[in-house]
């Protein structure tokens, strides 16, 4: 019986994202288990006391650096600490084997390593990062991304949006790498006021991700006059409760991974990045384009 259970998970929040399929279903098989998420917190607060994980702690922490050395001293808090769980699951990418090597150093037995890359020309992202917890004989059948929101998320969504009765569309014109991105002057034109006229049908929302200051500081400027919100730095649990009822459109990016887990109607434009990999598999994923 597993009764402690660590999940290794750095990367971005659509890596992360795209491995809650696998850890609902981990969660699913083993209901009255502990379980912890070894992350970047600010992206591992989706989880967190959210059905998937009851705690959280950084991987952002000092002494974890000796894990990755070889023949180190071993802090004897975190050796503690790794050995305290009957299985660890680890996304970390570990080529020569030093990180493994080390937990095993610590006393953990039960260690199960997943992608820490995705093969692009593969299966599904979420079914490659389901391949652990299927070496548990634990079968992974659903591949869509959920976040389950709490009321205080939920709350916040609906504070934040004052409780409009017009649709909300919200877009994020963004991605981590240009090349994914929709040229911007395209998202001016199809929200410009003669084809859409947002503020009389529709109230429009723009997501800020961590790497978009450019294309939002040229929205802003272009918009200037127009009654559109723009949303910068929310934490994640409260952007997704933004977005619970949104329709929204973006990239391939870990923000429409976001929208799409907490229920948004999406529409996706993909570019260079393959869909049938990459895209979420959720029912309210309403399209996907190729972009040009």
């Amino acid at each position: 019986m597993l009764g402690r259970i660590l999940v290794i998970r750095g990367g971005a929040i659509g890596d992360f994202i795209l491995t809650l399929p696998a850890l609902r279903t981990l969660r699913e098989a083993c209901p009255n288990a502990h379980i912890e998420i070894l992350g970047y917190k600010h992206i591992a607060a989706l989880a967190e006391n959210r059905f998937y994980a009851q705690a959280v702690r950084s991987i952002e922490y000092g002494p974890l650096s000796g894990f990755f050395a070889k023949n180190s001293e071993l802090p004897a808090e975190l050796a503690d600490y790794f050995a305290s769980f009957d299985l660890i699951i680890s996304y970390l990418y570990d080529p020569d084997g030093i990180f493994e090597n080390n937990l095993r150093r610590c006393g953990v037995k039960n260690l199960l390593c997943g992608p820490a890359k995705i093969v692009k020309a593969s299966d599904h992202a979420a079914r490659q990062l389901a391949r652990p917890i299927e070496e548990l004989g634990i079968r992974v059948v659903d591949l869509t991304e959920t976040i389950f929101l709490s009321e205080e998320d939920r709350q916040f969504g609906r504070e934040f949006l004052q409780t409009p009765t017009q649709p909300i569309i919200a877009i994020h014109p963004g991605s981590g790498s240009k090349e994914k991105n929709w040229p911007l002057q395209n998202w001016i034109e199809l929200f410009s006021t003669e084809h859409w006229h947002i503020e009389k049908r529709h109230s429009l929302t723009v997501i800020s991700g961590e790497a978009d200051k450019e294309q939002i500081a040229q929205l802003e400027h272009t918009w200037k006059d127009r009654k559109i919100r723009f949303v910068k730095n929310l934490p994640l649990p409260h952007l997704a409760g933004v977005l619970e009822h949104s329709i929204f459109i973006g990239h391939d990016s870990g923000i429409s991974h976001l929208a799409a887990a907490a229920g948004a109607n999406c529409i996706l434009l993909f570019g260079p990045t393959d869909p049938n990999v990459w895209a979420p598999r959720n029912e309210n994923l309403a399209r996907q384009f190729h972009a040009g």
